[in-house]
């Protein structure tokens, strides 16, 4: 059985209605990204970045998987996978995928402002005043700008155990995520689905310069 690796950015659930993450004007939904996704602006404006991930998190009730999340999920039927996702959305699982490795953190959870490993599923908004069993105010369970990216360890223990790479919706240009597809084997043949696809040399890289709901039916076709 074929251990199929998937990374996965924000124009994976593009097509699900999520907005990507950055516009080209550095704006996030009109936000200066340093103001809602910085430990920084948390502490200027708590309030601010509370209610900027409650829209988020409300908008998550609203959209649905779409075609690639599903067809994702359905080499699971005949393949190991394991997604890889830059995604705070939990539309991976929606879907079916059964092992998904969130980068970046979760939406739809919280966790502690001093201990990071106090972390909890909460579908609902996040207020101030909202405290951990110590007492400590609650935040979202995401990796803001300057954090560390605690799951980059496992997920290249992941990549350097994969088959087959499949690359999807990624500008590849966030850091350390970008980074992962060298840490599959040389000869590790690598799909990369992008309608604008970055330009990376490697000679192993096949680009699908395509959606991924439509890059995803090309991949069927060749496993």
């Amino acid at each position: 059985m074929k251990h199929i690796v998937v990374l996965t950015g924000a124009g994976m659930s593009a097509e699900s209605g999520v907005k990507t993450f950055r516009d080209h004007d550095g704006l996030w939904e009109g936000h200066d990204v340093m103001k809602v996704a910085s430990p920084e602006g948390f502490r200027e404006n708590p309030e601010l970045v509370l209610d900027f991930y409650n829209q988020r998190r409300r908008q998550l009730k609203e959209v649905q998987p779409n075609q690639a999340h599903k067809d994702i999920a359905s080499l699971e039927d005949n393949h190991k996978v394991t997604i890889v996702t830059q995604n705070v959305d939990d539309l991976h699982e929606r879907a079916g995928s059964t092992n998904v490795v969130h980068l970046h953190g979760e939406l739809r959870k919280v966790r502690s402002t001093v201990n990071q490993r106090d972390i909890k599923v909460w579908t609902d908004d996040i207020h101030l005043g909202d405290t951990c069993e110590n007492g400590y105010q609650l935040r979202p369970h995401i990796v803001w700008f300057g954090e560390d990216v605690p799951m980059i360890e496992k997920a290249v223990e992941i990549c350097l155990t994969a088959d087959i790479l499949l690359i999807i919706g990624t500008s590849m240009q966030v850091y350390p995520a970008a980074g992962l597809m060298h840490y599959v084997n040389d000869d590790t043949p690598i799909y990369y689905i992008d309608p604008k696809p970055a330009v990376v040399r490697n000679q192993n890289i096949n680009v699908i310069a395509k959606t991924a709901t439509e890059g995803m039916k090309e991949i069927l076709k060749m496993l």
